[in-house]
């Protein structure tokens, strides 16, 4: 559970480190339990990101870290770019638009 928590904050230290200088952050929820975990915020430059993430038992002595999240930010081009997201036991998967398929 240590494990849990050190990665939920240090995700979230990440993501408010991410917005641009020039944006404010207009919306921030967090939360954080022994178990699970959970946070979103959106920024004055249409940058949003929210994620959540909570143990699942592997066995009998064996827990993982199982997340789920999305974010979404404006290009230099003017797009607006989206990624929905599980990390587990499987890895990083993310999926969008413009990200190709294999």
């Amino acid at each position: 559970m240590k494990c849990l928590l050190v990665f939920a904050c240090l995700s979230i230290a990440l993501c408010l480190a991410a917005p641009a200088p020039e944006a404010d952050i207009i919306e921030l929820v967090s939360e954080v339990n022994a178990d699970n975990y959970n946070y979103k915020f959106e920024t004055s430059d249409g940058t949003k990101q929210e994620q959540h993430g909570s143990l699942k038992n592997l066995g009998p002595e064996e827990d993982a870290l199982q997340v789920a999240g999305s974010y979404s930010y404006t290009g230099d081009d003017g797009q607006t770019y989206a990624i929905t997201y599980v990390a587990d036991e499987n890895g990083f998967q993310p999926q969008g638009e413009h990200i190709p398929h294999l």
